[in-house]
This record gives C-alpha cells, sequence and structure tokens, in this order.
C-alpha cells in the first residue's frame, strides 16, 4: 500500500470537498445548448457596422437550431458544436437615409470547421440599398466571425468552469499572475483578489472600467434604477428592485444579484453575479457616477470576478451595458428632437 502523500494523483481525494471523479477523470457530459442560445444571442445581437455607406445593426436571432455539449475524460475537455443561424440586421444609407432590412445566414457553424472557414451569407429584402448589403457582407461579415469567436471562447471558458476541478497547485499558479489589459478607453487593470470558497478555490479578479456618456449623472442613474428604461437596453425583460436589499435579474436570468447601496445620481453598488458561476458566488459592482455638465463618466469597479470569466465579464459590460445604453440615449435625444 502506498504511504499517505504518493501514489497515482488521479486518485488522490486529500483536500478535495467532493471527494468524487477527481480531478473529472471519469467521463463527464454537460448539455451547453441552452446556455449557447443565450450566449449566441448576447453575441450577436446588437452587433453595429459602419462605413461609409451607412450604419447597420444586427436587429436580432431570427432562428437558431442546433446543440453544443462539453465532455471531460481524463482531464481533458471536448466540445461538440453544431449550428444554423438566421439573424436579422437593419440599416440606413448614410447619404439618402433610406432604411432597409435583410439576413445574415451561417448554415453550418461546428467544430469541424474554423470560424474563418464558416460560411456566411448576406441577402437583403428587394429595392435599393446594395450598399449596405455590399458593408455587411465585408466588414459586417468580419465582426460577425469575431462574434462567433467570442461565443467559442466563452464556451470553453465560462461554459466549463468547474468540470476540470483546481489542485492544490493550480491554484497557486493562477494566482501567482498578474496581467494588465487594454480596455476601450482607459487602461483597465486587473488584479488577483482572494480566494472565494464555493466547494472549491477559484481565482478572481478586480476589473476598472471608465466610459464617459453624452447625459447627465441623474439621467444615466436613472437608466441602471428604473425597470422600464433597464428593459429598452437590455431588450429583455427584468426585474428591478432599486432599494437597499431589492433585487435585480437582468438577460432572461443571465445576470443577477442585489442592490446593496443606493445615492441617487452619484453611486450604486451590487451583488452581482452571471448565471454560468459557481453557485452562489457573486462579485462586488461599484457604480461610480461623476457628473461633467452636459457629460458623465462612469466608473465601474468590479471585484471578485472568477479569472476563467475575466473576458467575457468585461464584454458582457461593454457590449451589453454601455454599448446598449449609448444606442438608448440617441434614440431618446432624436425623438426629442
Amino acid at each position: 500500500m502506498a504511504k499517505w502523500g504518493q501514489g497515482d494523483p488521479r486518485w488522490i481525494v486529500e483536500e478535495r470537498a467532493d471527494a468524487t471523479n477527481v480531478n473529472n477523470w471519469h467521463w463527464t457530459e454537460r448539455d451547453a445548448t441552452s446556455w449557447s442560445k443565450n450566449k449566441l444571442k448576447e453575441v450577436l445581437v446588437g452587433l453595429v457596422v459602419e462605413g461609409e455607406a451607412g450604419r447597420c445593426e444586427i436587429s436580432d436571432l431570427k432562428h437558431v437550431e442546433g446543440e453544443a455539449s462539453c465532455n471531460s475524460r481524463k482531464g481533458k475537455l471536448i466540445f461538440f458544436y453544431e449550428w444554423n443561424l438566421r439573424l436579422g440586421w437593419r440599416g440606413t444609407v448614410k447619404e439618402s437615409g433610406e432604411k432597409h432590412k435583410g439576413s445574415v445566414e451561417i448554415p453550418n457553424l461546428s467544430e469541424e470547421n474554423e470560424v474563418d472557414d464558416t460560411e456566411i451569407n448576406v441577402s437583403k429584402k428587394k429595392g435599393e440599398g446594395d450598399v449596405l448589403k455590399d458593408l455587411m457582407r465585408t466588414e459586417g461579415t468580419t465582426k460577425v466571425r469575431e462574434a462567433l469567436r467570442d461565443y467559442l471562447k466563452a464556451l470553453k471558458t465560462e461554459f466549463t468552469l468547474g468540470m476540470i476541478l483546481p489542485t492544490k497547485a493550480t491554484v497557486g499558479q493562477e494566482l501567482a499572475t498578474e496581467r494588465k489589459l487594454s480596455g476601450n478607453t482607459m487602461q483597465d487593470s486587473v488584479s488577483p483578489q482572494s480566494l472565494d470558497i464555493v466547494g472549491v478555490k477559484i481565482p478572481t479578479v478586480k476589473i476598472l472600467m471608465r466610459e464617459v456618456f453624452n447625459s447627465p449623472a441623474d439621467e444615466l442613474y436613472s437608466i441602471f434604477t428604473t425597470k422600464e428604461l433597464v428593459q429598452k437596453f437590455s431588450k429583455c425583460s427584468a426585474v428591478i428592485e432599486a432599494e437597499k436589499g431589492g433585487k435585480l435579474q437582468m438577460f432572461d436570468g443571465c445576470v443577477s444579484g442585489e442592490y446593496t447601496e443606493l445615492v441617487p445620481s452619484q453611486r450604486i453598488v451590487l451583488k452581482w453575479r452571471c448565471r454560468s458561476w459557481p453557485d452562489e458566488h457573486y462579485a462586488t459592482v461599484a457604480l461610480n457616477f461623476k457628473d461633467m455638465a452636459a457629460q458623465t463618466e462612469l466608473q465601474l469597479e468590479c471585484k471578485g470576478v472568477p479569472v476563467s470569466n475575466e473576458d467575457s465579464t468585461r464584454q458582457c459590460w461593454k457590449k451589453q451595458y454601455f454599448e446598449e445604453i449609448r444606442i438608448l440615449l440617441q434614440q431618446s435625444k432624436d425623438t426629442m428632437e
């Protein structure tokens, strides 16, 4: 019999909360179909394409058919996915102001093909506006491919969290890593935080972002605390109880949390999590509103984000929050004019 601390590490259960299927050595499978449908909608809908010809936007995910799964065997992850997608797009010609609609079809997104080799077909309803169709075929196709890469990256990181459980040595190595990444309007800093334990230890990071909006602070604050406005920019039903201890739920339940501090027009603090994170694990999000006359600088601090979800969390705030809020503010301005 091997002495304590010796032997095949595949079967060692020391310091493991689950004590079963250690390091996922046996075959396990997780269905990613429902999660993938939400993620595809998240990364594709609202995608903006601009050029000299005009401006186009992916308006909706009209059809999504297929499935996705992730399998773990002997500590390795194997992915299977096959999707048939049809997107709707709408656009405005820059010179004439004419509005047109069309579709983008992706008949076979699968693990058998690279994203760059995946077929993407752009069509437009009858009439003028071929310049917009050309814009979608060129720059639009490029942006759609980028969004598909974001989905696959999230599938292989965000969705798989917990399938290969970290060992003591792995956690130590991850905590030793420090990175600085460039953000949209400033250099976003990322620093390791203390471990949050839910069954197994997970390393977390802090994300800092800063955005400037063409809106007074009180208006921007209300967009984060008013149910009707949240539903407008998120394009989903929402639960918004903007008071201390009040609940928060957005994007069809993909994001949830609780309001812990509210200072009107100045500051909001939230317990905040994505559905794919480990159970009961929350980040702390602080939103600080700095009034600059007709503009507002919004400073975001998000502490306690799982390391494997860092990129997807950053993209969530950038694309699903900030970009959509800018569109809502512009629409409000256009209506008033």
